[in-house]
């Protein structure tokens, strides 16, 4: 399932990561993600939640969603006479019927309630025209990096309810916590917890992997090893040139979204990684930071050189078609890329591989960046003890079941044991030691002339053709980074 429209769009406004669905050409990819850090729609944002809401924001701790809880939630069903859930979920590739089965489940087993299920591809022209004459719903599936910013402007405001308790809560007819169920790092991010006070608000629901994808029949055949480290990375490329075989490409520099992160984890560790996302002053001069550069310089070198022809929405696929061909041996991308695919010529014997990034140093840190979708409630919410239950229901195994048939993968422990073929190559990632990377470069008022994108991820093809050095790309990006550090939304 081509997941790699909405999933990418993720870089918008708290520190981002996205939703899946569908559509379009190559670039929409990680093309709208760079934009849509500096380009949020605030009109839309602002009808979302409207001037004169009647609640009061929550999300701060002190006078937020705590104050209409009053009492825990129910963790298991029962009876809900006459009472109405709203839950609204944008619709994806996933499609509709997965909700429907999903909302029957949960009504069937609460005595007397409804469940009313708004999903819709355009979710926010249904919603908030509701929401500005008062009429919320309980729970919303919408992530961040929306064109609407529905989602940003809803945590910007501090108008969430706070998901915390949510975490603590026994999933519904199971005897294990939400908390326990979800993998490590997807509820110790900047996106689920956008306040960097240890409190989570947005919940992760379907996510996909982001890694290097290779053919295992070419490595099968030459007896060749994957890499594990940068160093073998540069060896492997050696022999491969001298059998005229590129050791990479990419579809379209956008996809270095992803790649970028993961490689900045790795090399950076998390506290640098996180003062970089919010372009810190100085720490592009850091040796870490200088060892990214390296890294890209030195692959952008061993880059199939028709990749930057290539590399737009009309011919992205001609890139893709180079891993197939075993003109190339290494290329990012994320699951999607199976099913664009599916109908290509290919190499006798390929066989889809995938894998994290090279650690920066023997035995060290592998990352593959994920995107995933978020769940919350507004602060606007009637029935919020209804909502969490409702919330952590989703969590079950039986949610999660249902959920899978139609291709949505969630970060729960175990998953990937119920998964085969290429989706259980693909999610098992995390299961074989690579750290899932989340974060993304923080939302800035909008700057002219500059957008994440054009400033960490087209450059690199002026480094494939040798149009720009690498200290051009340096120096571009130390100098539009003060400029956004000073548009950084607060």
């Amino acid at each position: 399932m081509k997941l790699k429209r909405v999933l990418c769009v993720l870089m918008a406004a708290v520190m981002v990561a996205g939703t899946a669905a569908c559509g379009g050409g190559g670039d929409d990819k990680s093309g709208t993600a760079g934009d849509n850090n500096t380009t949020e729609d605030d009109k839309a944002g602002e009808d979302s939640t409207g001037e004169d809401n009647a609640e009061e924001p929550s999300g701060d701790g002190e006078d937020g969603a705590d104050d209409t809880q009053t009492e825990e939630p129910a963790d298991d069903g029962g009876s809900a006479d006459g009472q109405v859930l709203k839950v609204a979920a944008v619709e994806t590739a996933y499609g509709a019927d997965m909700w429907n089965e999903i909302c029957e489940a949960f009504e069937a087993s609460h005595d007397g309630l409804t469940v009313e299920l708004t999903i819709d591809k355009k979710l926010e022209d249904i919603i908030t025209q509701q929401m500005k004459s008062g009429e919320y719903p309980d729970v919303i599936l919408r992530a961040v990096g929306a064109e609407s910013g529905l989602t940003e402007t809803f945590v910007k405001d501090n108008n969430l309810v706070e998901m915390t308790d949510v975490l603590a809560m026994t999933v519904p007819g199971e005897s294990t916590t939400v908390g326990d169920k979800i993998l490590p790092g997807f509820v110790e991010n900047s996106i689920t917890n956008p306040y960097g006070d240890g409190k989570t608000y947005l919940m992760p629901m379907f996510y996909g992997p982001c890694g290097l994808f290779y053919n295992q029949g070419l490595f099968t055949e030459k007896g060749w090893t994957v890499p594990e480290t940068w160093d073998q990375m540069w060896e492997l490329g050696e022999k491969a040139k001298a059998e005229g075989i590129a050791l990479f490409t990419y579809p379209t520099a956008g996809y270095f979204d992803a790649f970028l992160y993961a490689l900045m984890h790795e090399a950076m560790g998390n506290d640098k990684f996180q003062e970089a996302l919010r372009y810190g002053e100085g720490v592009w001069d850091t040796p870490e930071a200088q060892q990214v550069f390296d890294i890209i310089e030195k692959l952008a070198s061993y880059t199939e050189p028709t990749t930057p022809a290539n590399a737009n929405d009309n011919d992205f696929q001609k890139n893709q078609q180079l891993i197939l061909d075993n003109k190339a041996l290494f290329m990012p991308n994320g699951n999607w890329v199976i099913g664009e695919m599916a109908e290509a010529p290919r190499a006798e014997g390929f066989e889809w591989g995938f894998t994290a990034l090279p650690a920066v140093t023997e035995g060290g840190e592998r990352a593959s960046y994920s995107f995933f979708e978020q769940i919350w409630m507004p602060a606007g919410a009637e029935n919020q003890d209804l909502g969490k239950e409702f919330i952590a229901y989703l969590y079950s195994d039986e949610a999660a079941s249902i959920f899978a048939k139609s291709g949505a993968i969630q970060p729960i422990q175990g998953m990937t044991d119920k998964l085969d073929g290429d989706n259980k190559l693909y999610y098992s990632i995390y299961d074989t030691g690579a750290v899932a990377v989340m974060d993304a470069f923080a939302t800035t008022d909008p700057v002219e002339g500059i957008t994440v994108r054009s400033t960490f991820l087209d450059p690199v093809n002026s480094l494939v053709t040798g149009d720009k050095t690498k200290d051009d790309w340096v120096n571009q990006i130390k100098a539009d980074s003060e400029q956004l550090r000073a548009a950084l939304k607060e």
